[in-house]
């Protein structure tokens, strides 16, 4: 009797165990999923804004089409890159927006008067607050992956990651040379 006793508290912790183990990964999981959904926010408000600052820059700088255009084709990459889940494509799309916006930034630098344009400041103080976020949005996500991947990849959670259907994530890197500062010609 004693040792049927003893048998169920064992079985009975195993399945405790099971299932913290099953939550702890899902758990993890969704908050990785969640920090990407955090990433895409605000790669989609800085490429809402960009239409703002184009029509700003465009009264002033009507003969730089190559720029405008460069950041139309940027802010639609981006835009479809944030609707999906491949994270190297998201960070791609997002170095080639970011490139644009030098150039964009260096046609503005050319007309002093633009730069006194309320509408046009209002704009720079939104995206570099914007930048600010998705640089936060990026790390919260890598942080997370970091803490999946660490359980997905250590004992005793990695027995419970086919029956949690959850594997390790990649982390949101930048492309190869999108460190370097573009340089801008004119």
């Amino acid at each position: 009797m004693t040792g049927l006793i003893i048998g169920g508290v064992i079985v009975l912790a195993l399945i405790a165990f099971g299932v913290m183990g099953f939550n702890k990964l899902r758990t993890s999981d969704v908050a990785a999923q969640e920090a990407l959904g955090g990433i895409d926010v605000q790669l989609t408000r800085r490429a809402d804004l960009i239409p703002n600052l184009v029509d700003t820059v465009k009264g002033y700088a009507a003969h730089e089409r190559e720029v405008f255009e460069e950041i139309t084709k940027a802010r639609s990459q981006v835009q479809a890159a944030a609707a999906g889940n491949d994270v190297p494509a998201k960070a791609a799309a997002d170095a080639q927006l970011q490139g644009a916006l030098v150039r964009l930034n260096a046609v503005a630098e050319a007309y002093p008067d633009l730069k006194a344009n309320t509408n046009f400041l209002d704009l720079q103080k939104q995206l570099a607050e914007t930048e600010n976020q998705i640089s936060f949005a990026r790390q919260y996500y890598n942080d997370a992956v970091a803490k999946l991947n660490t359980l997905v990849r250590t004992i005793p959670w990695m027995f419970f990651t086919g029956m949690a259907g959850v594997h390790a994530r990649e982390f949101y890197e930048a492309p190869a040379g999108s460190t370097e500062a573009p340089r801008v010609e004119f």
